[in-house]
């Protein structure tokens, strides 16, 4: 799952695909109604690859937490993120255990939930690659070191 594509533009709700580059900015189309518009570089736009979510002892990128909620619900949607504050943090409780309660916000967790109900009902939340060149990777660092033995 490349996420990098994928951004949040401040302002705007739900996500937005990367379509072109343009001069001053970026072709977007959202991923909810297909719609595309220009981003420019005045708007405040984050690629999901970038974000994560504080924890109590190191940052977890945001790809992370998806393959979390995935496990977790077994590759079905997540809760509705307009369920309550306590519900919302219990679920990302259970997906992230040690979440810095103080400097993530219910606000977040909704937003955090709500990207991956969108991602998943688009369909864009591959993992089986990703752990296959994890693995393949592990497996060739294996290798090297039994070879330098």
């Amino acid at each position: 799952m490349d996420l990098s594509e994928i951004l949040s533009i401040s302002g705007k709700p739900g996500l937005f695909k990367v379509i072109a580059q343009t001069k001053n900015g970026v072709v977007v189309e959202s991923l909810l109604d297909k719609k595309r518009f220009t981003a420019f570089a005045h708007d405040h736009m984050s690629s999901l690859e970038e974000i994560s979510v504080f924890t109590e002892t190191d940052d977890i990128p945001l790809k992370d937490i998806f393959k979390n909620i995935f496990d977790k619900q077994e590759g079905k949607a997540a809760i509705n993120h307009k369920s309550d504050a306590k519900e919302l943090k219990a679920f990302f409780e259970e997906v992230l255990p040690d979440y810095d309660k103080n400097r993530v916000y219910v606000s977040d967790i909704k937003k955090i939930i709500q990207w991956y109900n969108v991602l998943h009902g688009q369909e864009l939340l591959v993992f089986t690659e990703e752990e296959n060149k994890e693995e393949a990777n592990g497996a060739s660092e294996k290798k090297e070191s039994s070879e330098n033995k």
